[in-house]
């Protein structure tokens, strides 16, 4: 059966307006709501929007034996927001798209969101009420790609990463069925959807438990290359104090754009969970000299203000990838990382467009231990690995006919860095699915033991791997 007959037998079953057949009015405009150009060369026969869970149940029954057979083969589009070749988007198949899916209740100690929602507009109904929710960084970004692959939130110090958060996950299986995933009912699913990815089902709303959230005090410095090794010693200090705060969220980039000439850029995002001006914890990065003052963003600003500021930092449909590694915390191997990237960037300085930065984010001992503490995850991390800094390679450029060396260049950069660390002993293999490209390989990095435990709850919940073969894009449990 081809897959216009397939999309025809589910306009029977489903409303007509769910569907926006490639070549129809709206198609190209829903086909280019990605991050990454990389997603929007993609090009699906049909992009199906459904609007409740029982759409996504049905849709599941009908589609899943075909998808299975490869007749239709399946994406599933939250936010668009991670720029992986092929994750959310999928070549002459159907992809679901999840925007439709639309709802915050906010319930006494807890907040339901549904799948389709962003995390500004998350924020923006919490703060109504003076409450917060331990999310995602950017007003942009989606809730699935965060809750369901780790992340971090300003919050992280303190509560753990944005998955460990998550109390339950409604979720359409394969099958169509649809469950209710948290410690209490279908734990082991619930375990394993807290950083396995969308391996399991399509979740169609996420709860997370809420607290009181009022202003906060943070923003960006942006200063000079000569001034980055001290902020990494900054950086380092903290996380090696015997009682860092739980309270502050640290992370620090040194990158190269054009529009700021041929030297390194670097830039300090810092916040404190309390207004206090300029508190002592952040001085050492608010106080870099010298610093671009004009761009200085440092103030007391609500959880709404801080996620808005952070989504105002993605170029709009640009190509781009992310990679990632983690490192333990020690200023000697970051500081030669940080030089390793600088130098290894020269060759691709003349691609057009290009906007890349190597990013330090801690994952500080207190924010392992709160992810211990809260039930458990996939990711394979403990707090005897800590405190620990994730680095980010983030890139973006214009040119399909750059990619080879673009994507060439950060492999050879990351492989370098990863090759010096492991020599020193400073390298754990934990890369984090949300910032890794095709050539990473996440769920094996969580270590053997876990990857195992998802297969095992795979088999359990999609005895046929629906979501292993029918959906080709994303890391997959068994390979």
């Amino acid at each position: 059966m081809t897959t216009s007959q397939i999309i025809k037998d589910l306009q029977q079953t489903l409303p007509d307006s769910r569907f926006v057949l490639r070549g129809a009015e709206g198609y190209e405009d829903l086909n280019k709501a990605y991050q990454s150009a990389l997603n929007v060369e993609y090009s699906p026969s049909c992009i199906f929007l459904p609007q409740s869970k029982e759409e996504i149940s049905a849709f599941l029954k009908h589609v899943g034996p075909r998808a299975l057979s490869g007749e239709a083969p399946i994406a599933v589009y939250g936010a668009g927001c991670q720029p992986l070749p092929g994750c959310a988007n999928v070549q002459d198949g159907i992809t679901v798209n999840l925007s439709r899916l639309k709802g915050v209740a906010i319930e006494e100690g807890h907040v339901s969101i549904a799948a389709g929602e962003r995390w500004g507009t998350v924020y923006e109904e919490l703060g109504k009420k003076g409450l917060g929710v331990a999310g995602g960084r950017s007003a942009k970004s989606g809730i699935g790609g965060l809750a369901l692959e780790g992340g971090l939130s300003f919050h992280s110090s303190r509560d753990g990463f944005v998955c460990d958060n998550v109390i339950n996950y409604e979720v359409v299986l394969a099958s169509g069925e649809i469950v209710n995933a948290n410690a209490e009912t279908n734990a082991d699913l619930w375990r394993a959807l807290r950083g396995g990815g969308n391996n399991f089902g399509i979740v169609t709303r996420f709860d997370f438990p809420t607290f009181q959230q009022g202003p906060m005090y943070g923003g960006s410095v942006y200063y000079f290359a000569p001034s980055f090794p001290q902020q990494i010693q900054h950086l380092v200090d903290e996380l090696q104090k015997p009682d860092p705060s739980r309270d502050t969220h640290l992370m620090i980039s040194t990158g190269y754009a054009a529009m700021f000439g041929p030297q390194m850029m670097c830039q300090s995002q810092v916040y404190h969970n309390h207004p206090e001006e300029n508190p002592d914890v952040l001085r050492p990065f608010t106080s870099v000299s010298p610093q671009l003052d004009q761009l200085n963003s440092m103030r007391v600003l609500s959880l709404t203000e801080a996620a808005k500021e952070q989504a105002g930092d993605s170029p709009l449909i640009q190509r781009s990838a992310y990679f990632n590694t983690t490192l333990k915390a020690d200023a000697g191997i970051l500081q030669e990382a940080a030089e390793t990237y600088t130098a290894g960037l020269e060759p691709i300085k003349p691609c057009e467009g290009l906007i890349c930065s190597l990013t330090l984010q801690l994952h500080a001992r207190s924010l392992l231990e709160a992810s211990a503490a809260k039930g458990g995850n996939s990711l394979g991390l403990s707090p005897d690995d800590g405190p620990l800094v994730s680095v980010l390679l983030l890139t973006y450029w214009s040119n399909k006919s750059d990619d080879a060396a673009v994507l060439g260049t950060m492999e050879s950069i990351l492989e370098s860095i990863k090759s010096r660390a492991a020599a020193r002993g400073q390298l754990i293999p934990y890369t984090y699915m949300n910032y890794a490209f095709a050539s990473q390989d996440p769920i094996g990095s969580y270590g053997a033991e876990k990857k195992a435990e998802l297969q095992r709850v795979s088999r359990r919940y999609d005895p046929q791997g629906l979501f292993e073969k029918g959906v080709p894009g994303g890391f997959k449990l068994f390979t």
